[in-house]
């Protein structure tokens, strides 16, 4: 007698073909907080293990799935993008950096509002990112007007945060004679920011 035949999908019968009803079976899970978590866990360390393509590529495939799942503005969203733009900054891409803290910024005001302490935050985020652009980098001044540009838009032109990156700027444009009594009252002022 000859052995059965066993193919690696079994049997397939008329029932295999036939499609379920609807409502009878669940969708497939999508991307959950938990699972979220976990991929930014593993970027992190994919990135402190120096692999930072690997690490943007990953972060680029969760933002998409997080998109998918959630929505663009959702907080998870966020912060996958946030993710993206500090992994950027890692690789001293600081215009694709601080163009994903921005864009950031602006969806959380559109989720938050403007007054919420995230959305600060965010924005203060950007501008520290900002000041780690180089001097010598040919499109620090643009970038910082961009910066400016959406920190007025969110915190309108006369905050406090929109007056003290305007300063910055304008010290940036000229640079100021360097004595220790400059950079004292420079540094005073600006209150350790």
């Amino acid at each position: 007698m000859p052995e059965p035949l066993y193919h690696p999908w079994g049997t397939v019968t008329p029932d295999f073909w036939a499609a379920p009803e609807p409502g009878t079976t669940s969708p497939p899970p999508g991307l959950t907080p938990d699972m979220l978590r976990a991929g930014l866990i593993k970027i992190a360390g994919i990135a402190q293990a120096g692999h930072l393509p690997d690490a943007t590529a990953l972060a680029a495939r969760i933002d998409q799935d997080a998109t998918a799942e959630y929505g663009e503005l959702h907080l998870h969203t966020i912060q996958v993008r946030e993710v993206r733009g500090y992994l950027a900054a890692l690789a001293d891409d600081y215009a694709s950096a601080l163009s994903w803290y921005l864009h950031a910024a602006q969806l959380r005001v559109a989720i938050q509002g403007p007054g919420h302490p995230d959305v600060e935050a965010a924005t203060r985020r950007a501008y520290s990112l900002w000041r780690a652009v180089p001097p010598q980098q040919l499109d620090r001044q643009r970038l910082g007007a961009a910066l400016l540009t959406v920190a007025t838009d969110i915190h309108g032109p006369g905050s406090p945060l929109v007056h003290h990156i305007r300063g910055r700027l304008c010290e940036s444009a000229v640079p100021l004679p360097q004595s220790d009594s400059a950079s004292t009252a420079s540094s005073a002022r600006v209150g350790g920011a």
